[in-house]
């Protein structure tokens, strides 16, 4: 992209080293290192976006968003700025690294700025959709990035566009709806539920601001019940997004479960996979509580339907 648009800049926070050489070397006059200065950072790409330029910052996790949160607001989203803020890391891509480094409050935070759009792609596919997506379309960008390695979820091409969920099958028993690289154990869990006599519908929500609501809504008319799931908190993220959209739909409202970390922080030490099974957000933490809902949606959600 950077090739063909030489308005497009990358500014680091001193990371992504042994990824981002090859760009620092083939447009070194586009490329900054703010260094470990996020503030800063921000509100230099905040001026290089209203001076015309196409501006991604880049870092792990909370760094980019809660250090500078006032810069992204102020600087940037106020302005209409085209500044493109990449976190790398969501969730407990680095979870031995503790809670400084663990992004779980992000999506809340960012969704809440006005005008600010939040991409949360499942797979290398969606990512790379999602970066074309952020480069090509005006004004400030969200992008919460895995960490590397995540497998491709996606056989074949994608329909991706912004406020548009991917249905990734079908089902009408009930909706299971998933943003961020959680979707693959979610796929494991729906192929699960199928195997149980269940029929599972799964949505890939990329986009969490402006959320796809005509999806949700039809969700809410053919299926039995809605279950969230997220690599976030259950308060603010994706599962409070769906609520509020079912809150004002004037048709059916299904029972809602919504599937994510709890409202503390982790304190527990070890690597992402672990993390997530002791938060139940593995394929089979995810079938069973599906499971649970599709049976009694009252005992499950605490709701009547």
């Amino acid at each position: 992209m950077a090739s063909q648009d030489e308005r497009i800049y990358f500014v680091t926070g001193d990371l992504g080293f042994s990824v981002i050489e090859p760009f620092r070397e083939k447009f070194p006059r586009r490329f900054l290192n703010a260094g470990v200065a996020e503030q800063n950072m921000t509100g230099v790409a905040a001026g290089m976006a209203l001076s015309g330029k196409i501006v991604f910052t880049y870092s792990i996790a909370n760094f980019p968003t809660l250090r500078c949160l006032e810069q992204i607001r102020n600087d940037g989203a106020y302005h209409e700025a085209n500044l493109k803020v990449v976190s790398v890391g969501g969730g407990f891509a680095y979870g031995a690294l503790g809670s400084s480094h663990h992004a779980t409050e992000d999506l809340a935070v960012l969704r809440a700025i006005p005008g600010m759009t939040v991409l949360s792609p499942a797979d290398p596919l969606e990512a790379e959709h999602a970066t074309r997506a952020a480069a090509t379309t005006d004004g400030p960008f969200y992008l919460r990035l895995g960490k590397a390695g995540e497998q491709r979820v996606h056989p074949g091409p994608i329909d991706f566009r912004i406020g548009k969920a991917i249905r990734v099958r079908e089902g009408s028993d009930l909706t299971v709806i998933a943003t961020g690289s959680i979707l693959k154990a979610c796929v494991e869990a729906c192929a699960a539920l199928e195997v149980d006599g269940i029929s599972a519908r799964l949505l890939s929500m990329h986009t969490i601001k402006p959320i796809d609501a005509a999806a949700i809504a039809e969700a809410a008319e053919q299926t039995g019940a809605i279950v969230t799931v997220e690599e976030h908190s259950v308060i603010g993220g994706l599962g409070s997004a769906v609520a509020e959209v079912l809150a004002q739909h004037p048709g059916r409202r299904p029972p809602l479960k919504i599937l994510g970390l709890p409202d503390r922080f982790c304190r527990d030490v070890g690597g992402q996979s672990y993390l997530l099974k002791r938060n139940r957000l593995t394929a089979e933490g995810i079938a069973r509580a599906a499971a649970a809902v599709h049976r009694d949606p009252i005992d499950a959600t605490g709701v009547k339907p």
